[in-house]
């Protein structure tokens, strides 16, 4: 029963923190199954994938709705980054458990770093189109994120939209909408990947994706109070995202 709570509890904190600056939430899940709910790490990074990846693609029929999502470079992104996904994520299972969480840690603080830059919503630039080498540029940055993703076990949304700016000059808008198809289908490959080597929790992440879904609403309306505030609010939970980095370092030296 307590770790029923903690698991939707867990997942509450991911959802909202989605939910209120859109992105970044992915980069606690670890910790927070690791920690709090008491998975391995190795189980903790594969669980922590498959709720990422609902999460995402349950955002990510939203932005398809409202038509943010350009198909065609989603596609080409999303193919080229599975293949990495797998890679990744067959990589990450072969290193030590504690040594992942550790470079897990130091990725942490990069992806905090970069959450300290601020988001704009962009002037609604034309993407360029889908040409053979567009293609080619799309396809690589997908590869590179798609094996961060699995080895890490992110979503890697944070390296996603930047990614799909500079290689198409798209608006951040349609940028953030693609990005989520990526962040679902990546999160998908390495969580199948992981529990082919049964290493995710079914009953955990079910319990994990149905508090994430709770709190991402939460999360959302907030965001429509504070969105004034929206880099400030980057600001504070990269600060969280440092201090959490920390921590895993001291507790992987401590047991080192």
């Amino acid at each position: 029963m307590m770790q029923a709570l903690l698991s939707l509890g867990s997942g509450g904190v991911v959802g909202f923190v989605l939910g209120l600056i859109g992105g970044g939430g992915s980069i606690v899940a670890t910790p927070l199954l690791l920690y709090a709910v008491g998975l391995s790490p190795h189980a903790a990074l594969g669980t922590g994938a498959l709720a990422v990846s609902a999460n995402a693609l349950v955002n990510f029929a939203g932005h398809a709705r409202a038509g943010n999502v350009r198909w065609s470079i989603a596609a080409v992104f999303s193919l080229a980054g599975v293949l990495g996904a797998l890679a990744g994520s067959t990589l990450g299972k072969a290193v030590d458990g504690e040594r992942l969480i550790l470079l897990f840690a130091f990725m942490m603080i990069v992806i905090g770093g970069a959450m300290l830059r601020p988001r704009h919503a962009g002037a609604g630039a034309a993407a360029a189109p889908l040409t053979r080498a567009v293609a080619l540029r799309v396809g690589g940055v997908g590869l590179g994120v798609g094996l961060l993703s699995g080895f890490f076990g992110i979503g890697g949304g944070f390296l996603i939209v930047p990614g799909l700016i500079l290689a198409t000059g798209m608006s951040m808008i349609n940028a953030v909408g693609t990005s989520l198809l990526a962040v679902g289908v990546f999160g998908l490959a390495t969580a199948m990947n992981y529990a082919a080597s049964g290493l995710v929790d079914w009953m955990v992440a079910a319990q994990f994706i149905a508090g994430g879904i709770a709190g991402g609403w939460l999360g959302m309306r907030a965001a429509c109070r504070l969105a004034a505030d929206r880099n400030t609010l980057n600001r504070i939970f990269a600060g969280i995202v440092f201090t959490v980095a920390v921590y895993i370092i001291w507790r992987s030296v401590g047991h080192a």
